[in-house]
């Protein structure tokens, strides 16, 4: 597909075609805009690449991790213990007798004696193993983090490298802007009429300048652009592997875990049934 401009914009555009002083200085001007347009947006570009290294951002994504850990880590606390607190009701809703009369009284009592001896075993049991979730999770965040830290770090020397390739670059086009801007000068300060020669070749000069210079800088903007683009991807890959690993550590350690609590579950179980049989109603 052609995406060729008429042909009277470089008739009205191009500094070599200008006849002029007049149609030179007006047609150096925008040449010397749209450098440092470009010169600029280069600039912004790489101070965006940069931004995401800044403290600020480095200790907002430790921060993200340790809030994204201690949520997860507060569900499975949370779920650990609603298990004991299911266990009961559940004991509770198939209790001996439940379909015969039961005063108050004697509800009141039953209530008690598994508050009083079921309940804080199953409390102590959850709050022991919620601990042992919570110390290897802390184990796995520190690692987390430390992998995190070291891999932003290694971006960050990544992307600091290219800035430093790329800045002068940007400095070019805006000394190129400045050549420009001082020729369009030169060319009203020599008053009207055709011009020169000398004035001539100096815009030619220029104009081919201006053409590689701003085609290094519009090709080294558009590969900015997916550099960036993959710069970012990667940040937020290492966030979510480092947030990965720890919740596949707290998985396993759920896991591990997990006949032991069922065995404490299970002995608390036994003990409430015997508790609930000796009631005069089972």
């Amino acid at each position: 597909m052609s995406h060729d401009l008429p042909a009277w914009v470089a008739e009205l555009t191009d500094p070599r075609r200008a006849r002029t002083l007049d149609e030179l200085a007006d047609r150096l001007v925008p040449l010397a805009e749209h450098a440092i347009d470009v010169s600029r947006r280069l600039q912004a570009q790489l101070t965006e690449l940069n931004d995401p290294f800044g403290r600020e951002a480095l200790h907002g994504r430790v921060d993200r991790l340790k809030a994204r850990a201690g949520e997860a880590l507060e569900e499975i606390t949370g779920e650990i213990a609603a298990s004991g607190d299911r266990r009961v009701e559940r004991l509770w809703a198939d209790r001996p007798g439940r379909d015969g009369p039961l005063d108050r009284a004697r509800e009141r009592e039953l209530r008690r004696l598994l508050e009083r001896d079921v309940v804080p075993v199953l409390s102590e049991r959850g709050r022991e193993t919620a601990e042992r979730v919570a110390e290897r999770t802390s184990r796995a965040l520190e690692q987390a983090t430390r992998t995190l830290l070291t891999r932003v770090e290694e971006l960050a020397a990544a992307v600091t490298a290219l800035v430093h390739d790329v800045l002068p670059l940007a400095r070019e086009g805006l000394d190129l802007a400045g050549r420009i801007s001082a020729l369009s000068g030169s060319a009203r300060r020599a008053g009207r009429g055709p011009v020169p020669a000398e004035l001539a070749a100096s815009a030619a000069e220029v104009a081919r300048a201006f053409d590689e210079a701003v085609a290094r800088l519009e090709l080294e903007w558009a590969a900015l652009g997916a550099r960036s683009a993959t710069v970012r991807a990667a940040l937020r890959g290492a966030e979510e592997n480092a947030f990965s690993h720890v919740t596949e550590e707290m998985t396993r350690c759920v896991q591990d875990l997990a006949p032991e609590h069922a065995k404490a579950l299970n002995e608390a179980e036994e003990r409430a049934r015997a508790l609930l049989a000796e009631s005069p109603e089972g």
